[in-house]
């Protein structure tokens, strides 16, 4: 995706303000030595980040009044807390040869056994952390758990690989789903085990105080003392 982009002279809050104000976003593009304050039309941003490759494409910069392409990726950017829109940019300039590091963001797909048996579907890690060529890092990685019962854990270790991927994050470690029983039900499930157990208590200390040792001798005593008074 090609991107044009001008380099900003003033730099500082106020300004900044005002260019997002005229529907512009400030931004920096890093390189071998080099950061360049530049701004872009948010327009043009979005419709760059919004293609196939979505925030993980490679973007051609060519900066207002030069020549020279620069390959660079979408390092990292700040989103507008009320309105959701981009306010800055952090681009980084890279060789289309060297592997690069990334973070692609999981998506599920399928829907688990267990959860249509009343289990509970939860994303523990949204995020993996990838090694690959600029040109090879995917938009994001699917992960099918329509086999997932109640109980089951799904970890990185079980995701199927990624071709010209490498995944840096520990495969044992890091879980990426599991599937639960819902809170409510176990605590149901809690109250109504201790319920019973103690019920059970209570049941075997009756039988164990009927059991006691000497209780029959002295009711049989209490008997012949109320025999000899009469």
């Amino acid at each position: 995706m090609k991107l044009e982009v001008r380099e900003r002279e003033e730099l500082g809050s106020r300004r900044t303000r005002r260019l997002r104000a005229q529907g512009l976003v400030p931004g920096v593009l890093y390189g071998k030595g080099h950061a360049r304050p530049i701004v872009v039309a948010e327009r043009v941003l979005r419709t760059a980040v919004t293609g196939p490759s979505g925030l993980h494409a490679i973007l051609d910069v060519l900066i207002e009044g030069q020549q020279t392409v620069h390959p660079s990726i979408l390092a990292e950017y700040q989103q507008d807390p009320i309105r959701g829109t981009i306010s800055h940019i952090d681009l980084r300039e890279v060789r289309l040869d060297q592997p690069i590091h990334a973070t692609v963001v999981v998506q599920l797909v399928g829907e688990p056994a267990g959860v249509k048996t009343g289990g509970m579907l939860s994303l523990v890690v949204r995020e993996i952390h990838v090694e690959a060529l600029p040109s090879d890092v995917p938009e994001h990685v699917e992960v099918d758990v329509s086999h997932m019962e109640v109980g089951d854990v799904l970890r990185l270790a079980d995701v199927p690989a990624i071709d010209k991927v490498t995944i840096l994050d520990d495969p044992h470690e890091t879980v990426i789903a599991t599937v639960s029983v819902p809170r409510g039900f176990t605590e149901l499930e809690e109250a109504e085990a201790e319920a019973a157990a103690e019920a059970e208590a209570e049941a075997e200390a009756l039988e164990g105080a009927a059991e006691e040792p000497g209780a029959e001798d002295e009711s049989a005593d209490a008997d012949e003392s109320s025999d000899t008074e009469e």
